[in-house]
């Protein structure tokens, strides 16, 4: 039964400033989908569906932690994409019913969120700007949804083949994922005695527990892949997204009485960098291929030199904001190949440090980076041990 809008009751609006847990529903096993696998297993664009839909929560920057109800036997054996991610990321087991998993996942929130956005792993194309303004509304009035205002004419059946009426359309609203919640809100809605029965979305609950919730336009594009057909339609929509090739170059000279960091690896030598920050010429070049990818300039337009704020900055760090910076604009990064050019030392002993440290700062997955090392065959100042240079290129793809 629907509230009556003068049950409403609206909680104190909080800061801005707020820790924020995503819950990502991924316990279903997609009998509907068909086929042998989970449907958020299949790929997309190359990609599977749950890493499409985990790494947009992963690289938006109000996201602090995200919990993953995955099916049991997954659960035991998360996907590599899962661990050791630029955010802390937390698996438990879902339940039989999505409301299921979502309340185990519930369960495991850390004391400090004061926010949960939850979000259907079966919609991967949500972008950063609906998740913002979803929990943008979930802060300001205590719960939030993106829907979809109806274009068609809806009707009502009677369940047997026979249309019974028809309701008025600007009052029908298709509900979408993320949903945002206070989570002192979400938990009264969660213990309330009618939490055990069946819904299909928590702010069913927060209904029922008599609070409004607020609407927040839904994104045509935030497809939820249900049947084969949606899957089709989501690879076109990616089909139709931009890709787009960044260049990075950094060279520094070497000198005596400083650290060698490279790719957010101290390495040792007899030598480092010269440098305002820590040098990392691994770093710099990286973030100036993520950065020119989207058009946003390069490191010196957004850390420069001549701020003392940046002077001995760690590089890792200003690699990690540059790429919330590159998530915020609506994009991924899809993978990055570094070349680093000198003659001392050795790259390879250090190459998989150096991918697992750019990955974690990039939010995504050490297997999507790869560093590689090449002399300069003893020519001009690298060739004599005087300089290091870095090569890097970055694909990314709008979400």
């Amino acid at each position: 039964m629907e509230a009556s809008p003068t049950r409403h009751r609206r909680p104190a609006v909080q800061s801005r400033a707020v820790h924020v847990t995503a819950i990502i529903a991924a316990g279903g096993r997609g009998t509907r989908f068909g086929g042998g696998l989970p449907k958020q297993l299949l790929s997309l664009a190359g990609r599977p569906i749950l890493e499409r839909s985990v790494d947009a929560f992963v690289q938006h920057e109000r996201i602090t932690d995200l919990i993953v109800a995955l099916p049991p036997e997954l659960a035991a054996d998360a996907p590599a994409y899962l661990r050791s991610r630029s955010k802390p990321i937390e698996i438990v087991e879902g339940g039989d019913r999505r409301q299921d998993s979502v309340t185990r996942a519930f369960a495991r929130l850390p004391a400090a969120a004061g926010v949960v956005v939850i979000h259907d792993a079966a919609r991967p194309l949500v972008t950063p700007v609906l998740i913002s303004q979803t929990i943008d509304a979930a802060i300001a009035h205590g719960a939030a949804i993106a829907a979809l205002a109806a274009t068609d004419t809806v009707k009502r059946g009677n369940g047997r083949g026979f249309i019974v009426d028809t309701l008025p359309r600007g009052q029908v609203f298709l509900a979408q994922t993320p949903q945002a919640f206070r989570v002192e809100l979400l938990r009264e809605a969660l213990a309330s005695e009618r939490a055990g029965a069946d819904v299909t979305d928590e702010s069913a609950l927060v209904e029922r527990a008599g609070y409004a919730v607020q609407q927040v336009p839904g994104d045509p594009r935030n497809v939820k892949i249900t049947t084969a057909d949606d899957l089709v339609l989501a690879e076109r929509l990616l089909g139709a997204s931009a890709m787009r090739v960044g260049n990075g170059y950094d060279l520094h000279r070497l000198v005596a009485g400083r650290r060698l960091v490279l790719g957010g690896v101290a390495i040792p030598f007899d030598k480092g960098l010269a440098g305002h920050s820590d040098a990392d010429a691994v770093c710099h070049a990286v973030t100036d291929a993520i950065l020119g990818a989207i058009g946003a300039g390069d490191i010196g337009r957004h850390f420069p030199d001549t701020d003392p704020a940046w002077k001995d900055a760690d590089s890792v760090a200003l690699l990690a904001r540059a790429a919330a910076i590159v998530g915020a604009s609506g994009f991924l990064v899809v993978n990055v190949d570094v070349v680093v050019i000198a003659e001392r030392p050795k790259i390879a002993p250090h190459a998989d440090a150096m991918r697992a440290a750019l990955a974690r700062a990039i939010g995504i997955a050490p297997d999507q980076v790869s560093v590689k090392g090449k002399t300069n065959e003893g020519v001009g100042s690298i060739g004599a041990g005087e300089s290091i240079a870095v090569h890097a290129v970055a694909l990314v793809a709008r979400r």
